[in-house]
C-alpha cells in the first residue's frame, strides 16, 4: 500500500468538499470503514472488528505504541480509538478504500463528527459496542501530509481550531462489542444514570 501519492487535493478543491461533510447525518448514520492498525504503517481492512477495552481495535497497535501525552509514556485511555467522517476520507483519498485507510483512524464514520454535535462524553452506540468520544484532540500529523498532502494537513488542522473535527476525534471503548463495516451508528447524548451505569460495568 503506498505511503503517498502526487494526486494530491488543493485547498480549493477540499473547501469546495466542506459542505458535503458538514451535511453528514446529526444522529443516526453509518460505518464505512474498520481498520487495524497491526503494526506502524501496515493497515487492515476488516469486515468486522472486535472493541474491547484492552486494545480498542482487537489487534490494533495502540496500546503497545504508547504516547507522548502520557506521564510514563504508555498508551492514551481517552485514545485508544481514532475516529474520521467517511466523508472527509472520501474527500482527501476518493473512492480507494486502501488509500482511504493511510489515514489512520481506526473508524470511519458517515456522521457529523464536530464538537458541537457530538460533545465530549457523547456516547455512540455503534454493532453491539459502545464509544465514547473524548476531550484529546486528533491532529493532522506530518505523516499525514506525506499521504494527503500539505494543503490538507493545514486544511483538517484549521477546521479543528474551528470545532469543525476535519481530522476526526478520540474515542474510548465503553461498551466492548463487535462493529462491521454497514452498521449504523447512533448517537446518545448521556444522562447521570447512563454515566453511572457505564462506570460501573
Amino acid at each position: 500500500m503506498s505511503q503517498s501519492d502526487p494526486g494530491h487535493r488543493s485547498r480549493a478543491e477540499l473547501d469546495a468538499g466542506l459542505g458535503a461533510v458538514l451535511a453528514a447525518p446529526r444522529t443516526d448514520g453509518r460505518v464505512e470503514l474498520v481498520v487495524r492498525r497491526p503494526a506502524v504503517d501496515r493497515r487492515e481492512l476488516l469486515g468486522t472488528g472486535r472493541l474491547t477495552v484492552a486494545e480498542g481495535l482487537s489487534g490494533d497497535n495502540w496500546n503497545t505504541r504508547g504516547s507522548s501525552r502520557t506521564e510514563d509514556g504508555g498508551p492514551h485511555p481517552d485514545m485508544s480509538l481514532n475516529v474520521i467522517s467517511a466523508r472527509v476520507s472520501r474527500l482527501l483519498a476518493g473512492d480507494d478504500d486502501e488509500r482511504r485507510a493511510l489515514a489512520g483512524d481506526q473508524l470511519h464514520l458517515d456522521l457529523d463528527l464536530t464538537e458541537a454535535n457530538l460533545p465530549p462524553g457523547t456516547l455512540l452506540e455503534l454493532g453491539t459496542a459502545v464509544i465514547e468520544v473524548t476531550a484529546e484532540p486528533h491532529r493532522g500529523c506530518a505523516k499525514f501530509a506525506t499521504r494527503y498532502g500539505a494543503d490538507a494537513r493545514r486544511w483538517v488542522n484549521a477546521g479543528d481550531a474551528d470545532g469543525l473535527r476535519l481530522r476526526g476525534l478520540n474515542a474510548r471503548v465503553v461498551v466492548e462489542g463487535d462493529v462491521s463495516a454497514g452498521d449504523g451508528v447512533h448517537v446518545v447524548i448521556p444522562t447521570t444514570d447512563d454515566q453511572q451505569h457505564l462506570n460501573g460495568r
